[in-house]
């Protein structure tokens, strides 16, 4: 099928105009992304939705895509700086408040957005694992006062796992600021008023420390020096005084903007834009296939079944530990890896300038126009009715490249494997990106021995035959393409910490990877993948056939071949992915990985074809 019938287009169409209805904005760009949902210079960035458009895809986008509209409609960020607080606790309660506040205003008027945005609520609550909390100190107080606004300002149930958060604080909140939150419900449509009820919210739950000055009262002090200013400016006749009145009419208007929430709110609430808004919200509604059958859990294999979902997760690193752990964590990689680390930052060094020389050196000769090409000179002084020659450097291929370091997180990695995993990713990430190639680092895992929930569903359904995989997924985001390599650098520690690393299901993580990796715009995708063994998990294994596993791998393995949307190649610890991958390597010892990472990624970069395949043969024999 062509990429222009793509069955999910017109929704995708649908929900990009709904949006820019309800955000008022008719000018705004849509786009849909692996990259995490966001709002940047007259662009709204959605989560991807696949050619199968899955139930829970679709309900993501659209409550993602409303609570976006709804910041562009009724937030002004010159307001919001104004208040912000500067303490981190207090500032993420008064981002939470805000977002609140955006949100319930398009509940009060649009039901059909209030349900799209519950069930984006929904989802990110089953992915934090909210419902299992059992203390509140488990269960972060900024999200909680959100959804206590939410709730008070709609009256509107929360959907499960938030609930759970906000029934574990909700008598902290009333007891300190319940008085004050009932004002907060009050102010929806003044944004000015409700920042200072934030503010002052903030101080009833013991973070007024962390405020900061007092907006107001810094911009009475502006006002006074001004009008003392104006006063040491003004002449002593009446013309004077005329003058100084006509100054202060000028200079009124300037005080105006400081609040422009309740005008904009009010003429933003407008009965027609919200009619002609949900209009638009129910067209895209009509652009789902009525019936959608059951999609199938992989695209590479249809038969390959999935007992219970539910519990999956794909979650970035910092959300498993907080940074002071991180940072821990990382401090004890580095400790590990002490020695390693010249050996392997030698290479990396190696590998950029090779990638630098690329770049400084290729050029297209004989253009009418660009830069005068001396080394050409002699054929004009030779013979002056030669025409001059000039140079244009050309676009190096790999400047409009993404990598992708998939890293196995399985038990059998404990150790030096995953240390030295983490450091080379690391290294080679801090590389590429001098060299402006994106780099993402992503890891999988389990989160259970053994099973975990989704076996605890399988028998309490009474042990049906071939139940498919049968534990719950982690899949760990710990560098995004676009994140800059020194905020992710601590999250690489994560993978020292103690219990990560289970079970690996690489079938399913593959296909993962590559669906994010092909979402994404560069014109050149690389997906590397660094395993030391067959996906193994005894929960699956012991109630489906022996190859159920190593079959999906496989039939993944082929899907991407053959698709040719990504460059895949792979790297064995120990264990021979030769059978499996068609451009891999095996080592025998973890102190062979950066060498090997190295020479794979230098010989896949050569310009030259046949430099590119001496390389990989060259590496091949290093490592083999």
């Amino acid at each position: 099928m062509a990429a222009a019938d793509n069955p999910a287009d017109p929704f995708k169409k649908a929900l990009a105009e709904a949006s820019r209805t309800l955000a008022g904005d008719f000018e705004l760009g849509v786009t849909y992304s692996a990259d995490a949902p966001g709002l940047a210079e007259g662009q709204m960035r959605l989560p991807q939705i696949s050619r199968r458009m899955r139930r829970d895809e679709v309900l993501r986008a659209r409550g993602t895509a409303d609570a976006l509209a709804l910041r562009l409609r009724y937030h002004d960020d010159a307001t919001h700086a104004r208040f912000a607080p500067q303490g981190d606790v207090a500032r993420a309660l008064y981002e939470a408040m805000e977002t609140a506040r955006c949100e319930a205003m398009g509940a009060r008027h649009m039901p059909g957005t209030a349900g799209n945005i519950d069930a984006c609520i929904a989802e990110d609550a089953a992915r934090k694992g909210y419902a299992d909390i059992e203390e509140a100190s488990g269960a972060p107080l900024a999200v909680a006062a959100g959804y206590m606004i939410r709730h008070v300002a709609t009256g509107r149930d929360l959907p499960a796992g938030a609930d759970r958060v906000l029934a574990l604080w909700r008598d902290h909140l009333n007891a300190e600021a319940g008085a004050t939150i009932d004002g907060l419900c009050d102010a929806l449509a003044d944004q000015v008023a409700f920042a200072r009820l934030a503010r002052q919210a903030i101080v009833d739950l013991g973070y007024g420390d962390q405020l900061g000055d007092d907006p107001d009262e810094t911009a009475e002090d502006e006002d006074d020096t001004d009008k003392d200013a104006a006063s040491d400016d003004e002449e002593p006749d009446s013309a004077g005084s005329e003058d100084g009145d006509s100054g202060e009419d000028q200079d009124a208007p300037r005080d105006g903007p400081e609040e422009p929430a309740p005008d904009m709110a009010s003429a933003d609430v407008a009965p027609d834009d919200d009619a002609e808004a949900e209009d638009q919200m129910a067209q895209a509604e009509a652009e789902l296939p009525p019936d959608l059958p059951p999609a199938p859990v992989s695209e590479a294999d249809p038969g390959y079944a999935v007992f219970d979902a539910a519990h999956d997760e794909e979650i970035a690193a910092e959300e498993l530990a907080d940074p002071a752990e991180l940072e821990r964590l990382r401090a004890f990689l580095d400790q590990q890896l002490e020695p390693l680390k010249g050996a392997v930052s030698r290479l990396a060094n190696k590998l950029q300038r090779r990638l630098q020389a690329q770049q400084n050196r290729s050029w297209a000769f004989d253009r009418e126009e660009g830069i005068l090409d001396a080394g050409r000179l002699a054929r004009v002084v030779a013979n002056p009715t030669t025409p001059l020659s000039f140079k244009v450097e050309k676009d190096v291929e790999f400047r409009d490249t993404v990598v992708t370091l998939l890293l196995d997180n399985s038990g059998s990695m404990r150790g030096r494997p995953i240390s030295i995993a983490a450091v080379c990713a690391d290294v080679l990430a801090r590389t590429l990106e001098r060299c402006s190639v994106k780099v993402e680092i992503l890891g999988f895992t389990t989160r259970a021995w053994k099973g975990g929930q989704a076996r605890e569903a399988w028998l309490k359904a009474g042990r049906p035959v071939n139940p498919g995989r049968l534990n719950d997924l982690r899949h760990i985001v710990y560098k995004r393409a676009d994140a800059p390599w020194r905020r992710a650098r601590p999250n690489l520690g994560l993978m020292m910490k103690e219990g990560l690393l289970k079970e690996n299901i690489d079938g399913e993580a593959l296909e993962w990877a590559h669906r994010r990796i092909a979402a994404r715009g560069e014109a050149r995708k690389i997906l590397m993948v660094i395993s030391d063994g067959a996906p193994v998990d005894d929960s699956t294994l012991s109630v489906n056939p022996s190859n159920y596993l190593e079959k999906h791998l496989r039939d993944v393995i082929a899907m991407i071949e053959k698709k040719r949307l990504a460059e895949l190649l792979a790297i064995g610890i120990g264990h021979d992915v030769t059978r499996y991958y068609g451009r891999a390597v095996t080592i025998t010892d973890a102190d062979q990985l950066a060498g090997a990472m190295t020479d794979q990624l230098a010989a896949l970069f050569d310009i030259d074809p046949r430099a590119s395949e001496r390389a990989m043969r060259v590496a091949l024999r290093r490592v083999g």
